[in-house]
Protein backbone atom coordinates (compact mmCIF):
# COMPACT_ATOMS: atom_id res chain seq x y z
CA UNK A 1 0.00 0.00 0.00
CA UNK A 2 1.27 3.17 -0.95
CA UNK A 3 0.70 6.78 0.86
CA UNK A 4 1.16 10.22 0.19
CA UNK A 5 2.19 12.20 3.97
CA UNK A 6 1.59 16.08 4.39
CA UNK A 7 2.85 17.34 7.43
CA UNK A 8 2.63 21.00 7.86
CA UNK A 9 3.77 22.79 11.08
CA UNK A 10 3.38 26.53 11.37
CA UNK A 11 4.93 29.08 14.08
CA UNK A 12 3.14 32.26 14.24
CA UNK A 13 4.99 34.91 16.38
CA UNK A 14 3.83 38.26 18.13
CA UNK A 15 7.20 39.71 17.76
CA UNK A 16 9.30 39.59 15.20
CA UNK A 17 11.77 36.72 14.97
CA UNK A 18 15.21 37.81 14.46
CA UNK A 19 16.84 34.43 13.42
CA UNK A 20 16.00 31.06 14.75
CA UNK A 21 18.28 27.61 14.46
CA UNK A 22 15.96 24.56 13.70
CA UNK A 23 16.66 20.35 13.64
CA UNK A 24 13.73 18.66 12.04
CA UNK A 25 13.25 14.86 11.90
CA UNK A 26 9.97 14.62 9.51
CA UNK A 27 11.49 12.47 6.60
CA UNK A 28 10.64 9.13 7.07
CA UNK A 29 13.46 6.51 7.46
CA UNK A 30 13.60 4.03 5.53
CA UNK A 31 12.76 0.71 7.78
CA UNK A 32 11.95 -3.09 7.75
CA UNK A 33 8.29 -2.94 5.36
CA UNK A 34 8.60 0.61 4.55
CA UNK A 35 10.22 2.57 1.70
CA UNK A 36 10.64 6.95 1.20
CA UNK A 37 9.62 6.94 -2.50
CA UNK A 38 9.69 10.20 -2.66
CA UNK A 39 10.06 13.42 -0.48
CA UNK A 40 9.49 17.11 -0.58
CA UNK A 41 10.45 20.24 2.23
CA UNK A 42 9.07 23.25 2.12
CA UNK A 43 10.46 26.00 4.28
CA UNK A 44 9.11 29.68 4.48
CA UNK A 45 10.56 32.10 4.86
CA UNK A 46 13.28 30.72 2.67
CA UNK A 47 16.52 29.31 5.05
CA UNK A 48 19.88 30.84 4.92
CA UNK A 49 21.26 27.11 5.74
CA UNK A 50 20.34 23.76 5.02
CA UNK A 51 21.92 20.27 5.27
CA UNK A 52 20.64 16.88 6.42
CA UNK A 53 22.16 13.88 7.78
CA UNK A 54 21.99 11.23 9.43
CA UNK A 55 21.56 10.85 13.43
CA UNK A 56 23.04 8.46 16.13
CA UNK A 57 19.92 5.94 15.60
CA UNK A 58 20.02 6.40 11.42
CA UNK A 59 17.16 8.97 11.23
CA UNK A 60 17.12 11.29 8.81
CA UNK A 61 18.10 15.09 10.32
CA UNK A 62 17.20 17.83 8.63
CA UNK A 63 19.01 21.23 10.17
CA UNK A 64 18.39 24.53 9.11
CA UNK A 65 18.48 28.99 9.97
CA UNK A 66 16.68 31.41 9.00
CA UNK A 67 18.53 34.45 9.33
CA UNK A 68 16.16 37.03 8.36
CA UNK A 69 13.19 39.01 10.57
CA UNK A 70 9.94 36.95 10.05
CA UNK A 71 6.99 36.46 12.62
CA UNK A 72 5.58 33.20 10.83
CA UNK A 73 7.79 29.87 10.06
CA UNK A 74 6.10 27.48 8.17
CA UNK A 75 7.53 23.97 7.44
CA UNK A 76 5.74 21.74 5.42
CA UNK A 77 7.04 18.05 4.45
CA UNK A 78 5.38 16.38 1.35
CA UNK A 79 6.04 12.24 1.16
CA UNK A 80 5.42 9.09 -0.86
CA UNK A 81 5.51 5.94 1.36
CA UNK A 82 5.45 2.25 0.39
CA UNK A 83 3.94 0.29 2.93
CA UNK A 84 4.27 -3.62 3.19
CA UNK A 85 4.03 -4.81 6.71
CA UNK A 86 2.28 -7.72 5.74
CA UNK A 87 5.49 -10.54 5.81
CA UNK A 88 7.25 -8.45 8.94
CA UNK A 89 3.60 -8.99 11.13
CA UNK A 90 3.39 -13.18 9.99
CA UNK A 91 7.02 -13.40 11.25
CA UNK A 92 5.37 -12.26 14.77
CA UNK A 93 3.99 -14.87 15.61
CA UNK A 94 7.03 -17.39 14.24
CA UNK A 95 8.17 -19.37 17.16
CA UNK A 96 11.67 -17.48 17.66
CA UNK A 97 9.72 -14.48 18.43
CA UNK A 98 7.26 -15.76 20.87
CA UNK A 99 8.70 -18.55 22.63
CA UNK A 100 11.69 -16.71 24.40
CA UNK A 101 10.67 -16.85 27.51
CA UNK A 102 11.94 -13.29 29.91
CA UNK A 103 14.14 -15.49 31.83
CA UNK A 104 16.07 -16.94 28.38
CA UNK A 105 15.88 -13.16 26.97
CA UNK A 106 17.93 -12.12 29.88
CA UNK A 107 20.23 -14.46 29.54
CA UNK A 108 20.50 -14.00 26.01
CA UNK A 109 21.40 -10.46 26.32
CA UNK A 110 24.52 -11.51 28.49
CA UNK A 111 25.98 -12.74 24.77
CA UNK A 112 27.29 -9.80 23.50
CA UNK A 113 26.88 -10.28 19.46
CA UNK A 114 26.62 -6.81 17.40
CA UNK A 115 22.76 -7.12 17.52
CA UNK A 116 22.53 -7.44 20.96
CA UNK A 117 25.41 -4.46 21.92
CA UNK A 118 23.03 -2.06 19.42
CA UNK A 119 19.70 -3.16 21.33
CA UNK A 120 21.17 -2.99 25.07
CA UNK A 121 21.81 1.02 25.10
CA UNK A 122 17.65 1.01 25.11
CA UNK A 123 18.02 -0.26 28.61
CA UNK A 124 19.22 2.86 29.76
CA UNK A 125 17.84 5.50 31.63
CA UNK A 126 17.17 8.66 28.87
CA UNK A 127 16.11 11.90 29.14
CA UNK A 128 12.50 11.60 29.54
CA UNK A 129 12.42 8.06 30.96
CA UNK A 130 14.60 7.55 34.19
CA UNK A 131 14.74 4.34 36.94
CA UNK A 132 11.35 3.35 36.70
CA UNK A 133 9.48 3.99 40.21
CA UNK A 134 8.18 1.03 42.11
CA UNK A 135 4.68 1.85 40.78
CA UNK A 136 5.10 1.59 37.13
CA UNK A 137 8.03 -1.34 37.69
CA UNK A 138 5.15 -3.67 40.12
CA UNK A 139 2.66 -2.53 36.76
CA UNK A 140 5.34 -4.35 34.35
CA UNK A 141 5.41 -7.58 36.85
CA UNK A 142 2.06 -8.17 36.49
CA UNK A 143 2.34 -9.29 32.64
CA UNK A 144 6.55 -10.25 33.42
CA UNK A 145 6.54 -13.12 34.32
CA UNK A 146 10.26 -15.57 34.43
CA UNK A 147 8.84 -18.24 32.49
CA UNK A 148 6.60 -16.35 29.97
CA UNK A 149 6.77 -15.37 26.67
CA UNK A 150 8.15 -11.98 26.25
CA UNK A 151 5.81 -11.09 23.30
CA UNK A 152 2.90 -12.62 25.17
CA UNK A 153 3.76 -10.13 28.23
CA UNK A 154 4.45 -7.51 25.91
CA UNK A 155 1.12 -7.99 23.88
CA UNK A 156 -0.60 -7.72 27.19
CA UNK A 157 0.80 -4.88 28.45
CA UNK A 158 -0.03 -2.81 25.71
CA UNK A 159 -3.68 -4.23 25.86
CA UNK A 160 -3.27 -2.82 29.84
CA UNK A 161 -2.44 0.14 28.95
CA UNK A 162 -5.52 0.47 26.54
CA UNK A 163 -8.08 -0.60 29.20
CA UNK A 164 -6.18 1.62 31.89
CA UNK A 165 -5.49 4.57 30.57
CA UNK A 166 -8.01 7.46 29.30
CA UNK A 167 -6.85 9.14 26.23
CA UNK A 168 -7.05 13.13 27.51
CA UNK A 169 -5.75 15.37 24.71
CA UNK A 170 -3.84 18.67 26.83
CA UNK A 171 -3.46 16.79 30.15
CA UNK A 172 0.32 16.37 29.47
CA UNK A 173 2.87 17.92 27.80
CA UNK A 174 6.83 17.16 26.69
CA UNK A 175 7.99 17.70 30.84
CA UNK A 176 4.99 16.14 32.43
CA UNK A 177 6.82 13.18 34.27
CA UNK A 178 5.89 9.83 33.85
CA UNK A 179 4.67 8.87 37.65
CA UNK A 180 2.43 11.64 36.98
CA UNK A 181 1.00 9.90 34.19
CA UNK A 182 1.24 6.50 35.51
CA UNK A 183 -0.60 7.77 38.90
CA UNK A 184 -3.42 9.71 36.52
CA UNK A 185 -4.02 7.14 34.46
CA UNK A 186 -4.18 9.84 31.46
CA UNK A 187 -2.57 10.65 28.50
CA UNK A 188 -1.51 11.04 24.69
CA UNK A 189 0.18 8.44 22.52
CA UNK A 190 3.58 9.51 23.47
CA UNK A 191 2.73 9.12 27.11
CA UNK A 192 1.44 5.92 26.64
CA UNK A 193 4.50 4.51 24.87
CA UNK A 194 7.13 5.57 27.44
CA UNK A 195 5.19 4.16 29.61
CA UNK A 196 5.44 0.98 28.39
CA UNK A 197 9.10 1.64 27.23
CA UNK A 198 9.64 2.89 30.96
CA UNK A 199 8.06 -1.01 32.23
CA UNK A 200 10.06 -3.25 29.81
CA UNK A 201 13.12 -1.11 30.67
CA UNK A 202 12.22 -2.08 34.53
CA UNK A 203 12.82 -5.73 33.99
CA UNK A 204 15.57 -5.44 32.20
CA UNK A 205 14.94 -5.42 28.24
CA UNK A 206 15.66 -3.03 25.51
CA UNK A 207 13.04 -1.16 24.78
CA UNK A 208 12.43 2.03 21.92
CA UNK A 209 10.35 4.94 21.07
CA UNK A 210 8.82 4.94 17.66
CA UNK A 211 8.18 7.93 16.29
CA UNK A 212 5.51 8.14 13.00
CA UNK A 213 1.58 8.70 11.88
CA UNK A 214 -1.17 6.36 11.62
CA UNK A 215 -4.06 6.77 9.08
CA UNK A 216 -7.31 7.54 10.29
CA UNK A 217 -10.04 5.30 8.75
CA UNK A 218 -13.33 7.42 8.58
CA UNK A 219 -16.34 5.17 9.83
CA UNK A 220 -18.19 3.35 7.36
CA UNK A 221 -19.66 5.87 4.76
CA UNK A 222 -18.40 8.71 6.16
CA UNK A 223 -15.54 10.48 3.85
CA UNK A 224 -12.18 10.86 5.09
CA UNK A 225 -11.35 14.57 6.45
CA UNK A 226 -8.42 16.14 5.68
CA UNK A 227 -6.35 16.96 8.20
CA UNK A 228 -7.56 14.39 10.50
CA UNK A 229 -4.48 12.13 10.65
CA UNK A 230 -1.84 13.05 13.17
CA UNK A 231 1.42 12.70 14.34
CA UNK A 232 1.33 9.17 16.07
CA UNK A 233 3.86 6.92 18.59
CA UNK A 234 3.90 3.53 19.69
CA UNK A 235 6.95 1.14 21.15
CA UNK A 236 9.23 -1.57 20.08
CA UNK A 237 10.56 -4.37 22.15
CA UNK A 238 13.88 -6.35 21.54
CA UNK A 239 13.81 -9.94 21.87
CA UNK A 240 17.01 -11.85 21.70
CA UNK A 241 17.42 -14.66 18.51
CA UNK A 242 14.27 -12.58 17.18
CA UNK A 243 14.83 -8.92 16.46
CA UNK A 244 12.37 -6.10 17.63
CA UNK A 245 8.26 -6.33 17.87
CA UNK A 246 6.27 -3.24 17.58
CA UNK A 247 3.18 -2.43 19.57
CA UNK A 248 0.71 0.57 19.74
CA UNK A 249 -0.80 1.04 22.79
CA UNK A 250 -3.17 4.00 22.20
CA UNK A 251 -4.95 1.65 19.91
CA UNK A 252 -4.38 -2.09 20.83
CA UNK A 253 -2.88 -3.43 18.18
CA UNK A 254 0.65 -4.78 16.18
CA UNK A 255 0.96 -1.87 14.10
CA UNK A 256 0.51 -2.56 10.23
CA UNK A 257 0.01 -1.10 6.67
CA UNK A 258 -1.58 2.30 8.09
CA UNK A 259 1.33 2.61 10.63
CA UNK A 260 4.04 4.75 9.02
CA UNK A 261 7.66 5.09 10.56
CA UNK A 262 9.56 8.70 10.82
CA UNK A 263 12.16 7.52 13.23
CA UNK A 264 13.12 5.71 16.73
CA UNK A 265 14.59 7.03 19.53
CA UNK A 266 14.95 6.14 23.39
CA UNK A 267 12.55 8.51 24.08
CA UNK A 268 10.25 11.75 22.32
CA UNK A 269 13.28 13.85 23.23
CA UNK A 270 15.14 11.83 20.39
CA UNK A 271 12.71 12.16 17.59
CA UNK A 272 10.45 15.17 18.15
CA UNK A 273 9.60 16.32 14.89
CA UNK A 274 10.13 19.80 15.26
CA UNK A 275 13.01 21.70 17.92
CA UNK A 276 15.29 24.87 17.58
CA UNK A 277 16.14 28.10 19.20
CA UNK A 278 14.43 31.23 18.80
CA UNK A 279 16.01 34.80 19.16
CA UNK A 280 12.36 37.22 20.10
CA UNK A 281 11.03 38.87 22.66
CA UNK A 282 7.64 37.87 21.98
CA UNK A 283 5.20 34.47 22.63
CA UNK A 284 4.41 32.16 19.84
CA UNK A 285 1.78 29.62 18.67
CA UNK A 286 2.12 26.55 17.12
CA UNK A 287 0.06 24.77 14.24
CA UNK A 288 0.00 21.31 13.50
CA UNK A 289 -1.63 19.20 10.70
CA UNK A 290 -1.14 16.11 9.35
CA UNK A 291 -2.61 14.02 6.10
CA UNK A 292 -2.03 10.69 4.69
CA UNK A 293 -3.91 10.01 1.52
CA UNK A 294 -3.73 5.94 0.72
CA UNK A 295 -3.10 5.94 -3.41
CA UNK A 296 -5.26 3.83 -5.85
CA UNK A 297 -4.54 4.26 -9.65
CA UNK A 298 -7.21 7.07 -9.61
CA UNK A 299 -5.10 9.45 -7.45
CA UNK A 300 -2.01 8.47 -8.06
CA UNK A 301 -1.41 11.19 -10.93
CA UNK A 302 -2.72 14.16 -8.51
CA UNK A 303 -0.32 12.61 -5.52
CA UNK A 304 2.62 12.66 -7.60
CA UNK A 305 2.34 16.47 -8.60
CA UNK A 306 1.39 17.36 -4.72
CA UNK A 307 5.04 15.25 -4.38
CA UNK A 308 6.50 17.80 -6.85
CA UNK A 309 5.66 21.10 -5.43
CA UNK A 310 8.03 21.45 -2.54
CA UNK A 311 11.36 23.72 -2.30
CA UNK A 312 13.95 20.97 -1.56
CA UNK A 313 13.81 17.43 -3.36
CA UNK A 314 15.58 14.54 -1.63
CA UNK A 315 15.08 10.55 -1.56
Amino acid sequence: MDFIVTHITEYSYSDEVVFCHNIATIKPRVSPGQKLLEYNLKINPQPTEFSERKDFFGNNISRFSIQQEHKKLSVTSVCKIARDYEAIRERFFSDNCTKVTLQEALLLLKNNDLNNLEAKQFILDSTLIKNSKSAIKDYALQSFKPNRSVFEAANELMQRIFIDFDFVSGFTNVSTPLDVVMEEKKGVCQDFAQIAIACIRSVGLPARYVSGYIETLPPPGKPKLVGADASHAWFAIYIPSFGWVDFDPTNNKIPDNQHIVVGWGRDYYDVPPLKGVVYSSGTSKLSVSVDIRAIDDSTSESANSDVATGQFQTQ
